[in-house]
């Protein structure tokens, strides 16, 4: 498409006609990919003659073509832009790009980015030579903006990615520091003037952010630049172009000069600037900084702030960094005896100011309580509010400096409190209330620590605080909220005083304004988890539930959720009778949360957070009605349109959460219904395409579903799911991409299927074996080998001639059981196992290798009968102690959440030979199958970071449920050795004269441990029948 055709196709993609813009859609798409056709599209955007609103078009055209196509995400995939164009675009884009209009410059940028990105510095080499060039002529803004992307793809690249910004620094810091020097030296500068500084402070802070680069550990270089940029900080803003709006004044350019001016100080200070963070050979530069800039930097940082105390104008950002850095300088001595002379001033009439209910929050509270809300609530804000940098500076300052200070500070507050209750109504400070409150809220947990204080701190909740439940002003009211939610814990003298607060923040519910709902809910949370009697809160436990569930309908807040959650959990089976209702409410704030979400379409939104807010706490009530399994099949149908939906890829932001409802409805419903058996393609689906992260939580309600309805997985043909778990099953293993902690679930999964399907998959028995060979032969990680190895235990215990005769037709036999061996014989430094640490692990290493002792001399030799027998006893011994260590440490708890959970975790160094066992050696969660919890989908993943400095097994699978739980391992095995020596007396008589006295010893102590457990079991039933009987 020539280049006036390719103009009128644009045009027409601006018509208000739909049917032409459609057409030209489609005409931009059939053409994208012929040649030159992008370097036309350069051409038209950079054309001052073309029609404004048609550039603006091509420009995005332009962007999204780039960005999806000039480097493709699959490095084998050929690119589909011709190396001619991709030449052109990159001479053109940067002659261009500076004399554009700020709207199409901001596209070009975003095009720039993506190719630098891409190509810098291996297919654009001249690229610096362009820049360094420019910043010596006339295209000094052009080559600013250039260097502004290039020094940000350098930004968070550390060790060996950043070697190329050294590089840029070494040719282009030279010119940047001549450059900067001339515009600080004009007289009267224009507002171009700014934008030019700012260029120069970004590329700076980008280049400086993780490393500073060798250039500047020269002191000469560095005084250069600390000249430069103390010059900014000093010089006060031009007066003359300020904008009179708050929200446009901000963003102007010199105001943005000095935050971005405050802002390399700042991290020039923390990061480089700190003799305890350095590194030594950065110890030199640190020493340096600290005499020569630290306190001049505090200094003007300090006459800065004074424009607060005089009622001028300061951004907030740029009071947010200073404050940063005041509280960064009291841990140093030098910094600290610098600001003292000062520091009443600044604590008591810019500190306290800051933190005290002011004019904007007003404004706010009455014309938009629900953005009141989001920014008080919102972490985002806090980066940037004076307000949170303020109650930063005085918790580090009675932190770090509090002999000095705290006594001093509270005085400070408590005269305000006696102003306050001496005063009037109509002249009561309530602005200072507020802030000496918020002060009081921050600094509770050095109150709650420190006498006199400590003592004091139920009178003056009493006195001070509790009182304002019932002011007439809306923001003490919340405040009140707030700081009683933050002292809920303490331990009251006066269980009235506990009881009348509750009784307030239950109230303040139900206030007339919004911010005070809020701030009720939340403190409401700290008085349940502190409740000691919640006779306090049972009788109102409806018509609280039901003002919370009109506040989550007003606000989207997920801190919201928490206090639900927390009632849920502290009332637990009392749940019950709201279970449903609550469920349906949650949902329906579930599906509101996500159509916000949807509508607003950012990252972090408050709506997602929210929403899966909402699943979570769901997921809560179904653990709390657990023993309720009748309530399930009513609040089935409420989730099931959640869970259909949101196991897709639509649910990719609250997947886990959603994992953790299905595991619940299918563990604790008393059946699996064919409903929920429609989500099993979903979840089979989802692991196959995108959801392998997410393998260890999906593990857990297949896992379900195998083992509670078994029948119906066998027998089930459309879809068939022994099929379809092959399917993904064999993939996963077999893709060598995948890493060996990826793909631990799968073999967990083949273990569920041969323990609960014994007998009635033996078709299946080939393929599973062979993918397991298949993948332990190129394992590399410890617990996967032992994970494998345990299908093929699992295997022989589901049928052991038939597995053998797999193996010898396989030709591995000899190979598997003598990597088995191995792998039980190892052992680390210390003594204990390498491998098969756990309960479970040796149980089921147990049952398979006692199988093996059923077999015929044809099909298990002499030799080999002697080796089976003898690893068996010493697995059994280690099995024995094991479970005694356990049972001596470990008292049961079944409310204990953790119990379930089974982690095999090894921080040893030890290099155990050929195996390689390695500190990764982890996992969580065996079997599968969580008693109580059974798909707490967050315990099935690994726990490489945890430590486990103890050389003892790790046991905690007491919890866990498996088919193999009902089978004792000693009586299993003398039970196979009894029969083989009732079936053949002469071969067992061999096997007997093999073992040495220590095996006889063995045998003996097993022998008598597997009676002693025929009694043992024998009593657990009639205990479990008499107490069936007692309760019928």
């Amino acid at each position: 498409m020539d280049l006036p055709n390719l103009a009128i196709v644009l045009q027409a993609a601006l018509s208000p006609n739909p049917a032409e813009r459609t057409a030209a859609e489609a005409s931009l798409n059939q053409y994208q990919y012929t040649p030159q056709h992008l370097v036309r599209m350069l051409q038209i955007i950079v054309d001052g003659n073309c029609d404004m609103a048609v550039r603006q078009v091509a420009s995005i055209h332009f962007k999204n073509f780039i960005a999806k196509n000039w480097s493709p995400h699959d490095p084998d995939e050929q690119s589909k832009i011709l190396p001619s164009d991709k030449d052109l675009v990159r001479q053109n884009i940067l002659v261009f790009v500076a004399q554009l209009p700020p709207l199409l410059r901001a596209q070009l940028g975003e095009c720039l980015k993506t190719i630098i990105h891409a190509d810098y510095p291996e297919q654009w080499p001249g690229l610096l030579h362009w820049v360094t060039h420019n910043l010596q002529d006339q295209q000094v803004y052009g080559a600013l903006f250039v260097l502004r992307i290039l020094s940000r793809k350098y930004e968070f690249k550390s060790d060996e990615e950043r070697t190329p910004i050294y590089h840029v620094v070494e040719e282009t810091f030279p010119h940047l520091l001549n450059i900067f020097s001339r515009l600080v030296q004009i007289g009267n500068p224009s507002i171009e003037v700014a934008d030019l500084i700012k260029l120069i402070c970004k590329i700076f802070w980008s280049s400086i952010y993780l490393e500073i680069p060798k250039k500047l550990f020269d002191p000469n270089v560095f005084n250069a630049w600390m000249v430069l940029f103390l010059n900014m900080l000093e010089r006060p803003v031009p007066s003359e172009g300020q904008p009179a709006d708050p929200e446009l004044r901000k963003s102007w350019g010199w105001w943005k000069v000095k935050k971005w001016t405050v802002h390399i100080l700042n991290r020039l200070y923390t990061r480089f600037g700190d003799l305890k963070l350095q590194n030594p050979e950065n110890k030199a530069f640190a020493q340096h900084f600290q005499k020569n800039y630290a306190g001049k930097i505090l200094e003007c940082h300090l006459n800065l702030l004074n424009a607060l105390r005089m009622g001028d104008y300061l951004p907030d950002r740029v009071s947010n960094l200073i404050l940063q850095y005041l509280s960064n300088s009291l841990s140093k001595t030098t910094m600290y005896n610098l600001l003292q002379p000062r520091l009443d001033v600044v604590l008591f009439e810019i500190i306290f100011p800051l933190m005290c209910f002011n004019d904007n929050d007003q404004a706010l509270w009455e014309e938009d309580p629900h953005e009141y809300v989001r920014k008080g609530y919102d972490i985002i804000e806090d980066l940037y509010s004076p307000r949170t940098a303020a109650m930063d500076f005085v918790s580090e300052l009675v932190r770090k400096r509090g002999k000095e200070n705290l006594q001093k500070f509270i005085l400070f507050i408590v005269e305000i409190f006696k102003r306050y209750e001496e005063a009037s109504i109509e002249f009561k400070p309530y602005r200072q209330k507020d802030g000496a409150l918020l002060a009081i809220g921050a600094l509770c947990d050095k109150l709650k620590q420190t006498e006199p204080y400590k003592s004091e701190l139920e009178p003056m909740l009493v006195q001070h605080v509790f009182p304002e439940f019932a002011s007439p002003v809306g923001h003490l009211r919340a405040k009140a909220a707030w700081v009683a939610g933050q002292y809920a814990h303490i331990s009251f003298s006066d269980p009235n005083n506990f009881r009348k607060a509750l009784q307030s923040v239950v109230a303040g519910m139900r206030d007339s304004e919004l911010p005070v709902r809020v701030d009720s809910v939340f403190a409401l949370r700290s008085f349940v988890e502190s409740c000691k009697d919640l006779s306090e809160i049972r009788p109102i436990l409806p018509q609280l539930l039901d003002d919370f569930f009109k506040l989550m309908d007003e606000v989207e807040n997920e801190d919201l959720v928490f206090t639900l959650e927390t009632i849920v959990d502290k009332f637990g089976e009392e749940m019950a009778p709201y279970a449903i209702g609550l469920c349906q409410s949650l949902a329906a704030a579930f599906w509101k949360c996500i159509n916000t979400s949807e509508a607003d379409d950012e990252a972090d939104d408050p709506g997602a957070l929210a929403a899966a807010g909402c699943l979570r706490a769901i997921s809560t009530i179904l653990e709390s009605v657990s023993r309720l399994p009748h309530i399930f099949a009513h609040i089935e149908p409420i989730l099931l349109p959640i869970m259909r939906r949101m196991l897709t890829t639509d649910g990719q932001d609250v997947f886990e959460e959603v994992l953790e409802i299905v595991s619940y409805m299918t563990f604790f419903s008393p059946t699996i219904s064919l409903d929920m058996w429609s989500l099993w393609p979903l979840l089979t689906e989802a692991l196959a395409d995108w959801a392998i992260d997410f393998f260890p939580n999906i593990l857990v309600p297949l896992d379900n579903y195998i083992s509670r309805s078994t029948v119906h997985y066998l027998t089930c043909k459309e879809p068939d799911y022994q099929q379809s778990l092959w399917n993904v099953l064999s993939n996963i293993m077999r893709d060598k991409n995948l890493e060996d902690n990826d793909i631990e679930p799968a073999p967990k999964l083949i273990e569920v299927v041969f323990q609960n399907c014994r007998g009635q998959v033996d078709h299946w028995v080939k393929f599973y074996i062979e993918i397991t060979v298949e993948r332990l032969r190129v394992a590399e990680r410890p617990y996967l080998k032992c994970l494998l190895v345990q299908v093929i235990a699992d295997a022989l215990y589901y049928n052991a001639p038939l597995t053998l005769n797999i193996l010898h037709q396989m030709g591995v036999a000899i190979e598997i059981f003598n990597l088995w061996f191995q792998m039980l014989q190892q052992t680390k430094k210390s003594g204990v196992r390498a491998n098969f640490k756990r309960e479970h692990d040796k149980k089921v290493c147990c049952l398979g290798l006692t199988s093996l002792l059923t077999l015929p001399p044809d099909q298990l030799p002499g030799e080999f009968l002697e080796r089976v027998f003898k690893a068996t006893l010493e697995l059994l011994v280690a099995y024995k102690d094991q479970v005694a260590e356990a049972a001596k440490e470990d008292p049961e708890d079944d409310d204990d959440m953790d119990d379930g959970l089974e982690t095999d975790d090894d921080d040893d160094e030890d290099d155990d030979g050929d195996m390689g066992v390695d500190a990764e050696d982890g996992d969580e969660a065996d079997s599968l199958r969580l008693q109580r919890l059974g798909a707490q989908a967050r315990s099935f993943r690994p726990a490489d970071d945890d430590d486990d400095d103890s050389d003892d097994d790790f046991s905690d699978d007491e919890d866990l449920q498996s088919p193999i739980d009902e089978v004792d391992p000693f009586v299993f095995f003398m039970d196979t050795a009894k029969a083989l020596q009732a079936s053949d007396q002469m071969r067992f008589q061999r096997l007997s004269q093999t073992l040495d006295f220590r095996y006889q010893a063995l045998a003996n102590g097993v022998a008598q441990h597997a009676d002693q457990r025929r009694l043992d079991i024998q009593k657990e039933k009639l205990e479990k029948a008499a107490t069936a009987s007692a309760a019928s």
